[in-house]
């Protein structure tokens, strides 16, 4: 496909699953903030479109700005979060004739532009793609403040797609010299450059903690166990008396969590989400594994063994299959693909070979991750996990659980 149409239908597709994602909320909603950490939902629209003009028009025109003020306003610097909820914004429906408006001006110019011309501001499209990130990554935003909004989201939650059983073992990664990171312009600049690491060898589990893996940890008294976690980990559980991932809570025996404003019992089928880096560590250690590093969880979800190289969008290394093929496990197996954006795998292994195979499976993430384009809303509500005071740093995209 010719670079300028490819650049066209994706910044409509990214376009129209922002709106897709703002449809349910009503106009409250939408100017509300909730949560000092969050903006308005139509300040992350408007702010969108105001990076979009002053990037793809602005900078490739030189053209003034279309509303001096709403540089300011929509500025993430000139207007920290804290105060976006007493700015005066615009509403929805003049946020949206502003962003049509700088669209038209963006494929405008988009034709008369020379992509090939040296600039290295447009040399292979990387504007485009920096525009194209930065939706994407509000996409998350508005997400993770979907999940902190009062009221059910949409009035029934979509059910999960249906999938195949596949065992739920741990697969190998052999030690060796992996190539990490990316040159290419499509990764922000902090994976560059592009590097080499070296690796031991190591198993990683096929597929992301479920939430039943989970209750089986706090079933054998995880969080009662002060063996299992960090001197700092213990003492934050402690003081602030966690018991159970973010936004669970106790339904008779059972257990219940909230998800988009709708209290739901706990599927334990879903990869477990909204958990801290300390959890994921006392988790970890109950099964007898161990967080990964990040050159692990990137080498066994990207690298390609048969081409010799990592794949962005596709990931085809030991997971591959998981992140292709599975949407939904049958009973009693763990849950992945889709529901898996914000959980880990674990692995086993550092730098000798596995001994033993500890039945517990990985340990979890609570990373939210921005859902790539071409992925749909299916992931939506699996990020905001920040309501606990004291939260530790989320733990790495995935769980490598080592086996000792």
């Amino acid at each position: 496909m010719e670079l300028k149409t490819r650049i066209a239908r994706d910044l409509d597709e990214a376009r129209r699953r922002t709106r897709q994602l703002l449809a349910p909320l009503d106009e409250t909603r939408l100017t509300t903030q909730y949560d000092q950490l969050m903006s308005p939902p139509v300040w992350d629209y408007t702010h969108i479109g105001v990076f979009e003009e002053l990037w793809l028009v602005q900078r490739l025109s030189g053209a003034p700005p279309m509303d001096e003020g709403l540089l300011t306003t929509y500025n993430a610097i000139d207007t920290p979060r804290v105060a976006r909820g007493r700015r005066e914004l615009l509403d929805p429906a003049r946020s949206t004739v502003y962003l049509d408006e700088v669209r038209r001006r963006t494929l405008a110019l988009l034709e008369e532009v020379d992509l090939e011309n040296g600039d290295p501001l447009l040399r292979d499209g990387f504007v485009y793609e920096l525009i194209l990130q930065h939706e994407d990554q509000h996409q998350e935003t508005v997400l993770q403040t979907i999940q902190l909004t009062p009221g059910p989201y949409v009035a029934e939650l979509p059910p999960l797609p249906e999938g195949r059983p596949v065992p739920a073992d741990m697969v190998a990664v052999p030690a060796g010299r992996y190539p990490i990171g990316r040159d290419g312009h499509e990764p922000y600049d902090n994976e560059h450059p592009r590097h080499e690491a070296e690796l031991g060898a190591f198993e990683i589990d096929r597929f992301p903690v479920s939430n039943g893996d989970y209750l089986r940890f706090m079933a054998g008294g995880g969080y009662e166990r002060e063996e299992l976690w960090s001197p700092d980990g213990w003492e934050w559980r402690f003081i602030f008396g966690i018991e159970a991932p973010e936004y669970w809570s106790r339904d008779g025996d059972a257990w219940a969590t909230t998800r988009c404003g709708h209290r739901l019992p706990v599927d334990e089928r879903l990869p477990v989400t909204h958990v801290s880096h300390f959890e994921a560590e006392a988790y970890a250690r109950w099964a007898g594994k161990r967080l990964p590093t990040e050159p692990e969880w990137e080498v066994a979800a990207s690298w390609d063994p048969v081409a010799g190289r990592a794949r962005r969008h596709l990931p085809r290394g030991p997971l591959q299959e998981v992140l292709r093929d599975v949407e939904r496990q049958e009973p009693g197996e763990p849950a992945a693909a889709r529901w898996a954006a914000s959980s880990c795998w674990a692995t086993s292994g550092s730098g000798r070979p596995a001994t033993s195979r500890p039945t517990p499976a990985s340990p979890p993430s609570p990373t939210p991750s921005t859902p790539s384009r071409g992925s749909g809303t299916s992931s939506a509500c699996s990020g905001a996990a920040h309501g606990r005071p004291g939260r530790a740093s989320p733990a790495p995209p995935s769980a490598t659980g080592t086996r000792a």
